[in-house]
């Protein structure tokens, strides 16, 4: 059969599409089974032979995905297909005592957890190359020199090293809430049906110990039949977090882009890039709208995944056919999104001269703030200098007349300021505050 999901065929890396493989699932699983065998062992509820044999064969070399399928389409149960398919390959008696004691979700919320500590690794690699880029990119341009805004409107003059300072630590936040969500996330259990280890016998609590602990996982401290899923829930919140500062960078660009502001640009990649089957002058900012409509599915899986947690008594199975898209399609969509705008910012093009063109589009009205600030150095009062200004500026802009030119007029009246006052008060570079010395510490904090 065709491929049908976009993840087959156009997004995400290779590496995260391994992980969540069918085969690999299995892996997963059987990798769980095998540390339960070796559990039960160390308390000698089993013999270490039957543990070892179980263990050797508990690798998808031995249990073919393709027998797995087939047992379940007879059983309708995927873990009991699993277990079958190994206790068909294992020699005398060690097949009795595969998932001795334990319920499909001990085995199911332990492979995940194992999946989770394997593709956060490539997320949190993803954010530090991208961390990395941006404090590049904010030491390559720290005093490159453009208009900040607000509103979508003209503000004060900022330098571009700034903006991506600001970025820098943003995603310097999620790497610390990634490692402290981890803490919580990486969780196993083995407590059977409700919770109780009742299956297990009187050394429960021991066998889950060893068995989580091999596995190099934490334990739930009191489950149901399944990991408790606030947890699952603060996990896909970080991950939607995440795509959500992404999805701010890349409109970011895509605005900086636009024609009449062209400040940055998307790389055009080669000489055959197409941007618009109809408009042969089209140059798209295509990975940033790829990256922002990614971001909004990752945000959409918020909804089901909270809807998930919410189970009849100790739990009911809505959750995990839900949880089969959701938990996949999260960590792979938000790595490749990563991924991308790594790539975007790596390669972006700078304009620094359109950078300058657009600061003085507004014929001098950014710095309307430092001619204040200078009027109230020289001892007029502050709400007395802001009415000043305004009414100046409302007036050079209505008259579509430089804020210079009109202030001399009004200075001339009053006299309140020499021309080398006014000079330095208009000129953006004397107006950029404390921005050298933000970035400097980004820089040197991140470095």
């Amino acid at each position: 059969m065709d491929p049908v999901c976009p993840l087959d065929y156009r997004y995400g890396r290779k590496e995260l599409k391994e992980i969540f493989s069918e085969k690999n699932k299995l892996q997963y699983l059987l990798d769980v089974e095998a540390a339960l065998a070796r559990a039960h062992a160390k308390v000698g509820n089993i013999q270490k032979k039957d543990a070892e044999e179980i263990t050797k064969k508990a690798d998808t070399k031995y249990v073919k995905l393709e027998r797995v399928n087939e047992i379940e389409k007879e059983t309708k149960h995927d873990i009991m297909a699993v277990t079958r398919a190994l206790s068909e390959q294992c020699k005398g008696d060690a097949g009795k005592y595969i998932h001795l004691g334990a319920t499909s979700y001990d085995i199911v919320d332990t492979a995940n957890a194992l999946q989770f500590s394997d593709s956060t690794k490539f997320i949190s690699k993803g954010l530090k190359d991208l961390r990395k880029t941006f404090v590049s990119l904010a030491k390559k341009h720290k005093k490159t020199i453009m208009v900040g805004r607000t509103h979508g409107q003209h503000t004060i003059p900022i330098t571009f090293g700034l903006k991506l300072a600001g970025y820098a630590m943003e995603i310097d936040r999620h790497l610390e809430r990634m490692h402290e969500c981890k803490s919580r996330l990486l969780i196993g259990k083995l407590s059977g049906a409700v919770g109780t280890g009742a299956a297990l016998g009187p050394k429960a609590l021991k066998i889950q110990e060893e068995m989580l602990k091999e596995l190099k996982l934490g334990i739930e401290d009191v489950s149901t039949q399944i990991v408790c899923r606030d947890r699952y829930n603060e996990f896909i919140a970080v991950l939607a977090n995440i795509a959500t500062t992404l999805e701010k960078f890349a409109t970011e660009i895509r605005n900086l882009q636009r024609d009449e502001i062209k400040e940055v640009a998307e790389a055009f990649e080669g000489k055959k890039q197409v941007g618009s089957s109809t408009m042969p002058h089209k140059k798209n900012p295509i990975t940033c709208e790829q990256i922002c409509g990614i971001a909004r599915v990752v945000r959409g899986f918020l909804i089901p995944t909270y809807e998930n947690s919410i189970q009849w008594h100790e739990r009911d199975l809505c959750n995990s056919s839900g949880e089969r898209f959701i938990l996949t399609h999260s960590l792979i969509l938000t790595d490749w999104i990563i991924f991308k705008m790594d790539d975007v910012f790596k390669n972006l093009k700078i304009f620094p001269e359109n950078m300058k063109k657009n600061l003085e589009i507004s014929k001098g009205l950014p710095m309307a703030e430092s001619l204040m600030t200078t009027l109230i150095k020289k001892g007029m009062g502050r709400g007395e200098a802001h009415e000043l200004m305004r009414k100046t500026a409302l007036k050079a802009s209505k008259e579509n007349k430089p804020l210079k030119e009109v202030f001399l007029k009004e200075n001339k009246k009053l006299n309140l300021l020499s021309k080398k006052e006014i000079d330095y008060a208009l000129d953006p570079k004397n107006y950029l505050g404390s921005t050298y010395d933000i970035i400097d510490k980004i820089v040197k904090k991140i470095s």
